[in-house]
Parts: C-alpha cells; structure tokens; sequence
C-alpha cells in the first residue's frame, strides 16, 4: 500500500494535467486545431494517466539507483557526443545523397532522405550508448564508481559511515547503546518499521519472558534515540516486498541501502552472508575479545569461594570464564598463581579446571 503522501500527490498531478487539457482547449477555442473542452480534459486526464501508471511500475525504483541510472545515462550521452564529433554519420550523408538524386533525378528529395537517415542514426545512436550507460551503471557496485570518482566514496565513508539495519533481537540486547557509545560502531542505525511492529507483538505476548524482553527492548531503543552521539532512524519500507519472510525483508533493506546488519541470529547472519551482505554479530566480537587460555598455561587468579567439592576454590577471568582450581579452599580470599590442566565445555560456557602453581 502506498502512503497517503504519494496518493494525495498523484490526484494533485491528474488534477494539473485536467487543468493543462482544460487550458489547451481554452485557446485553441476558434482556431483550426480546436479541441473542444471535453476532449482537453481527457486528453490531459489520459496523459497524466500514463504517468501515473509508469510511476507504479517503478515504484521499486529508489533514488539511489535513479541518480545511479542519470549518471550513466550522462556518460552514454558524453560518449555519443564524441562519436558524432567526428562527423561518420556526414559521410553517410554525402554517400546516399548522390545516389538517390540520380536514382530519383531529383537532387532535393536526395538531400532530404539523406539529411533524415543522418538525423536517425544520431538519435539511435544517443538513445542506444544512453541506454548502455544506464543499465552498465545499475550493474556496478560502489567500488566501480570510487574508481571512476576515487575520493567520493573515501570522504563519504569516513564522515557518516556506512549505516547499520538492526534486527529484533539485537534491538533487545541491551548491549547495542553500550557499543554504540563506546565508539566501535559508526554509522546511523536504520530500525525498519516492520521489526519495529514485531517488537510491539512481542510486547503484549502472554508469555512474561518475551514481553520483559521485548520491553526492555523498546526502551533501549528509545534511550538510543534520545542520545545525542547516536542517529536512530525508524524506515517506512514501502519499497520492500510484503510477501517476503522476516530474513529475507530485512536482507532486502540493507542492499538497498547498503548497508551493514546488525544481529545475533546464526541463521540470519549465515543468510546474509551468502546474498553478499556484511554482517555484524556481537556473539562473534565477543568470542575474537575473549582471552584464549590453553592448558598448562599460568594464570594469575582471585579465589573469590568454594567449589562443588569441599577441597576446592573458584576464581573467574574477566570474562566471566569459570575456573575451578583443586586444593585450594585454604586459598580462598587470595590471589594465587594457577595453572590450568584441563577444559570442560558446556552449554552455559566453559570450565577451566587448574592446580596451584607449585602445588
């Protein structure tokens, strides 16, 4: 469905062109190219009519990829330009002129054909590289133009950044404005208008868990929009097919926006990546800043309490990584050397398992 916006202003246009109809049939009243008032009106309503019915078959067509389309269409024209600079179609022009004159033995009907098949070739000629330039510019990526216009792109990505669509899901993590703030993510981050309905379901589910979750991700994302180092912008998709699952709609919005997604969901993310579009996920960033702890290495540790067994203390990394160090519950309350003699990998992460240094 189109907004209200667009329809208002499709009637406005018809009404103009009715208006344009009624003006031609106005002055021409009593000449020998009368239109009487009826025919001005649908004449111009028939005309405004066509363009109307052209703007919805591009609809799809962003405005992005339209100043794409006029700048390859100006280099076809450019390009044209310089072929007729060098007057080819001037020789095809003097070639048939004296061949039809003696075939029609009229001298002006020679020069009038050939003056026109000229006059043809030209416009086919302009019409066929504007053509080729246009549909070549829609085909090419950003790294083609940068190579063309090399500090465009430069200056743009360095000023605002390349923008960031954000999911569900990394819309409820609350630790997007965190990350945001801490300067590691730049760019504006663009939240779709149907994510944004999704997180309003989630808030009046019946079930508390999402509710809490989508709650308190309503009011991250206020708390983002509110904040003055961030640009949030919440984006209408009309231009996005209503018919397209979740993943494949928001896939959608970062091409054609080109732009970066932001998402915890391994599936998405996996999905994502094959159509080409860059990914970001937290869960990844944060396995690449957590410490690698291998056996038989040394780790300097606070034994902050008592393990499952009476004989043993636990300390934690700054990540959070458990380890459970054996013959260390007089130790508790300390800082001890320890070193590490075996993992246990679990759902809930992994276990280090370690003897005293020395011990």
């Amino acid at each position: 469905m189109a907004p209200a916006s667009v329809n208002i202003a499709r009637v406005l246009y018809l009404l103009v062109c009715a208006g344009a109809g009624y003006a031609v049939a106005t002055i021409t009243k009593g000449t020998a190219l009368e239109v009487s008032t009826f025919q001005g009106l649908c004449g111009g309503l028939f005309l405004g009519g066509i363009f109307v019915w052209l703007e919805l078959l591009i609809k799809r067509f962003s405005l992005r990829a339209f100043s794409t389309a006029t700048f390859g269409l100006l280099i076809g024209v450019f390009c044209a330009w310089l072929l007729t600079r060098l007057q080819v179609f001037d020789l095809v022009n003097i070639t048939l002129r004296a061949r039809l004159s003696a075939a029609e033995g009229n001298p002006d009907i020679g020069a009038d054909v050939a003056s026109t098949l000229a006059l043809s070739l030209n416009l086919l000629l302009y019409a066929t590289l504007g053509f080729l330039g246009s549909v070549v510019a829609l085909r090419s990526s950003r790294d083609d133009f940068a190579f063309i216009i090399p500090y465009v792109r430069f200056r743009q990505d360095s000023s605002t950044g390349q923008p960031v669509v954000l999911d569900a899901e990394s819309i409820m993590d609350a630790r997007i404005p965190a990350v945001v703030r801490s300067g590691f993510l730049s760019g504006r981050l663009v939240v779709p208008r149907f994510v944004l309905d999704e997180i309003q379901v989630l808030a009046n589910s019946p079930t508390p868990a999402k509710r809490q979750r989508a709650e308190r991700g309503l009011a991250c994302l206020d708390q983002m929009r509110g904040g003055k180092d961030m640009q949030v912008s919440i984006e209408d998709t009309a231009g996005v097919s209503a018919d397209e699952t979740m993943t494949g709609r928001l896939l959608q919005v970062a091409q054609l926006l080109g732009a970066r997604l932001l998402s915890t969901d391994e599936n998405l993310c996996k999905v994502a990546k094959l159509r080409g579009v860059e990914v970001l996920n937290l869960d990844e960033l944060l396995d690449a800043l957590r410490p690698s702890v291998t056996v038989g290495e040394k780790v300097r540790l606070a034994l902050v309490r008592g393990g499952k067994d009476e004989h043993q203390g636990v300390g934690y990394l700054p990540d959070g990584t458990m380890i459970v160090v054996n013959h260390a519950s007089p130790k508790i309350g300390t800082t001890q050397d320890v070193v590490v003699i075996s993992t246990l990998q679990t759902s809930g992460g992994q276990i280090l398992f370690a003897e005293l240094a020395g011990a």
